[in-house]
């Protein structure tokens, strides 16, 4: 019989293919139809560029930081002072001149309502440049018209594009002494040697006030370029200082430094860092009135006085900052960053027991047994006569922290005998300086010259070293004096370097109780970026013009300032004052082939730090484990590994090298790729051995050990041969180190048996935050090129 009802097929059917609101996905309620998606996308686009208008309309006018522009001469026959001669001649602009010994002007222009501040920096003052860069808005390159630029003018943009360019223009001032017909020319040339570093940049004439006028509404116009290690940073090129010496000592005080906040907003419990000089804490920020306000009739009972500066163009900054002073915030000693960068170990953490009686008797007993006899000075306490070391034991001592003798110190030894010379020939000079006659100054000539061929011998040593590390890479010979089971005994066999496990906690160095180390670091930097982004943070804004009170500076900052270089600070963000391991990721710059040893003291430009350090050099690969280099290779990217304050990234990194007439060459560039202490560098050596006597898939195999006891030390480590084959070693054979060895195939003769040994390695802690000024460079022409180099 028909059963009747509701049926399940009925109802689907009276809905016709439509689903009830319940059983719709929240997925599908998001969904926009085109029209809306569209409406979207326009109003992002709007977003994006009325964000972009308004960055563009703040820099230089009322409400923002005044346009910066660092004036780089990239010649040394620029015209410097014809250029910024027609920059201060705009009509209705007022010019005011910077304090302190800084080469620069203010230009104020209310018609436009925009303002401007330009600094000045020679091409051969590298740090006084990259500095300038760092905080600058805008570059002005001035050109030479007939050569654009000199060798160190080439030098200096190198490391400009290094450390990150922001927006730039070039100018070139004179050429109209030229014939018409020379200065078109000279212009086409000019034009086609820009275009490789330079592309689709256009060249402004710099002769008339209509040609400088020109040029600033461009530099105002144009699209800023953004450096991340400095948009996410409060940072400060400062317009006026005062040093107020401590109560204690008049090296050390008070450094009040003016000037425009730029960047992120400046919070006063942060520290901040001037570059160059360290870290320092803050006590208060004061905001006294804007010495380059475009609008200076703010408040009636200002007005006379805000005239009369507007009228002073020399301006005097400590009479600035007494005069209606507002203290905005002073630092809060609970909410406070500290200046503590390393952790103090404790020594005695790891005990875990006291000595009992008994243990302690016995020490004593065993103190009495090794009592020895020494001769001493009458009134020696019995603690001095324990310090006093024989002849016999000094000669003994032995440093354990460098295993490596031969591999790793010759170059030591090279530069100690370099330095015992030296010390000798500035011995005889002393001796020679009484006698007042020609052959003095032809005896330092000679000295000179030798001294400068022992440094070419030393260049060629290090080719040498470079090039045989590149033929036989980590290959050792088996020492015939020290067993090598003592020898390598720091270092383990691996069936597979990509697979087998290594703990990173396994045999740290003491070093690493003093670093800190975050759970997870990308997570924390996600964090603080993230609030960066949200403006949570509180301090003086951007554009404000204020007065940082920052303690414990040394007097030599001020002098610093006084000659007349930049004095730049950033604001640090959180941690960024503490140590850790620092990677990073470089590639060798084509402009430098001299040869670069891993742990050689190098000079570290890294986001808005200088530091001295002696860096490992890694292989950059997605494994657990990377394998150390012995030199700074020119055909690959390597990671550098150094013990250094740690910075979130993105930063830029340039790595120098010293001359030993104290120029810094640019060796490397790259950026900061992470800060993990965890990042394991390997060390590998490999012992070769021959074989003796080849059978179908055993050989005879000499010259790898020169015992029986090393052979069987050995004997579980795996072999390879440079042919591809593989095989382990079955038994010794006599006791001179011959062993017999299996393989999964015959052998060549001419083919090599190999023994891959490793071992962990650490940075030694190298890090010197004070780098000497360098000299101005100069295009070195001893290096040797590499075709000379040849091998015995």
């Amino acid at each position: 019989a028909h059963k009747g009802g509701k049926h399940s097929g009925s109802s689907q059917r009276r809905a016709g293919g439509r689903v009830p609101v319940k059983a719709q996905p929240r997925r599908r309620l998001r969904d926009l139809s085109r029209v809306d998606r569209r409406h979207q996308a326009l109003q992002l686009r709007r977003q994006r560029k009325e964000a972009v208008l308004a960055e563009k309309r703040s820099l230089g006018s009322r409400d923002g930081p005044p346009h910066l522009v660092a004036v780089v001469l990239l010649h040394s026959r620029a015209a410097a002072r014809d250029c910024l001669r027609l920059l201060q001649s705009q009509d209705s602009a007022a010019v005011r001149a910077d304090e302190g010994g800084a080469a620069g002007f203010a230009l104020l222009c209310p018609r436009l309502k925009q303002r401007w501040r330009f600094v000045t920096a020679q091409a051969g003052d590298l740090h006084a440049v990259l500095d300038l860069a760092k905080v600058a808005d805008s570059l002005l390159f001035i050109l030479d018209p007939v050569e654009g630029w000199d060798s160190a003018g080439e030098h200096c943009l190198s490391c400009l594009f290094a450390q990150g360019l922001p927006s730039y223009a070039l100018a070139v001032p004179g050429g109209t002494d030229l014939p018409p017909k020379k200065r078109i020319d000279a212009r086409k040339k000019l034009s086609k040697s820009i275009e490789k570093r330079f592309p689709e940049a256009k060249l402004f004439p710099l002769n008339t006030e209509q040609e400088s006028s020109l040029l600033l509404r461009h530099l105002s116009s144009q699209k800023q370029r953004h450096l991340a290690f400095r948009d996410r940073r409060a940072h400060l090129l400062a317009r006026a200082a005062e040093f107020v010496p401590s109560q204690d000592s008049h090296l050390v005080g008070t450094l009040k430094v003016s000037g425009f906040v730029r960047g992120q907003p400046l919070n006063v419990n942060s520290l901040v860092h001037i570059v160059g000089h360290g870290d320092f804490q803050l006590s208060q920020v004061d905001a006294p009135p804007d010495p380059l306000s475009l609008n200076p009739r703010v408040l009636k009972g200002q007005k006379r006085s805000q005239d009369m500066e507007v009228q002073d163009d020399s301006g005097n900054g400590a009479v600035e900052m007494e005069e209606d002073v507002k203290v905005l915030m002073k630092a809060d000693p609970s909410k406070q960053e500290s200046l503590q960068s390393e952790v103090v170990p404790d020594p005695m953490e790891g005990e875990q027991t006291w000595p009992t009686e008994e243990e302690l008797q016995e020490a004593e007993d065993s103190l009495k047994a090794n009592r020895r006899v020494v001769k001493v000075p009458k009134g020696t306490s019995k603690y001095q006569a324990a310090w006093i070391v024989d002849d016999g034991e000094e000669g003994s001592e032995k440093d354990d922290d460098d295993d490596d003798y031969e591999d790793e110190d010759m170059d030591d030894d090279l530069m100690e005998e370099a330095v015992s010379q030296e010390g000798e020939s500035s011995e005889e000079e002393a001796g020679e300086e009484e006698s007042e006659t020609m052959t003095v100054s032809e005896c330092l000539r000679d000295e000179q010259y030798d001294e400068k061929m022992e440094e070419d011998e030393q260049m060629l040593e290090r080719y040498k070293q470079e090039r045989m590390d590149e033929m036989f890479p980590d290959e050792v010979d088996t020492p015939r004096d020290v067993p090598a089971r003592v020898r390598f005994q720091k270092y383990r066999g691996l069936k597979s370097f990509r697979t087998s496990p290594w703990d990173p906690k396994e045999n740290l160095p003491r070093d690493y109780a003093r670093i800190f180390q975050f759970q997870d670091f990308s997570r924390t930097r996600k964090n603080l970026f993230r609030q960066i982004e949200k403006e949570e943070t509180e301090g003086a804004s951007v554009g404000w013009y204020v007065t940082l009170h920052v303690c414990n500076v040394p007097v030599s900052v001020m002098e610093s300032f006084k000659e007349g270089k930049p004095l730049v600070l950033f604001s640090l963000l959180p941690h960024e004052q503490k140590m850790s391991v620092l990677n990073f990721l470089v590639r060798r710059h084509p402009g430098n082939s001299e040869p670069v040893r891993a742990k050689e003291e190098l000079i570290f430009h890294c986001g808005f730090r200088r530091f001295r350090a002696s860096p490992l050099f890694s292989q950059h690969t997605s494994a657990d484990k990377h394998k150390l280099e012995r030199f700074l290779r020119p055909d690959a990217a390597l990671v550098v590994t150094v013990y250094a304050p740690i910075t979130f990234p993105p930063a830029s990194v340039l790595l120098f090298k010293q001359r030993s007439n104290g120029m810094h060459d640019l060796i490397a560039t790259g950026s900061l790729l992470s800060v993990d202490p965890d990042r394991i560098v390997i060390k590998r050596l490999v012992l070769s051995g021959h074989p003796f006597k080849i059978f179908t898939k055993t050989a005879v195999v000499r010259y790898m050990f020169f015992s029986r006891e090393d052979v069987m030390w050995f004997k579980p480590v795996e072999l390879r041969t440079k042919w591809g084959r593989r095989g382990h070693i079955k038994e010794p054979l006599g006791t001179h180190g011959h062993m017999k060895c299996h393989f999964d195939g015959q052998l060549k003769s001419q083919d090599t048996v190999l023994l891959n040994l490793y071992k962990r390695v650490f940075p030694k802690w190298t890090y010197d935050p004070h780098v000497p000024e360098p000299v101005p460079w100069v295009r070195s022409e001893s290096a040797l090129p590499e075709q000379e180099v040849e091998m015995e």
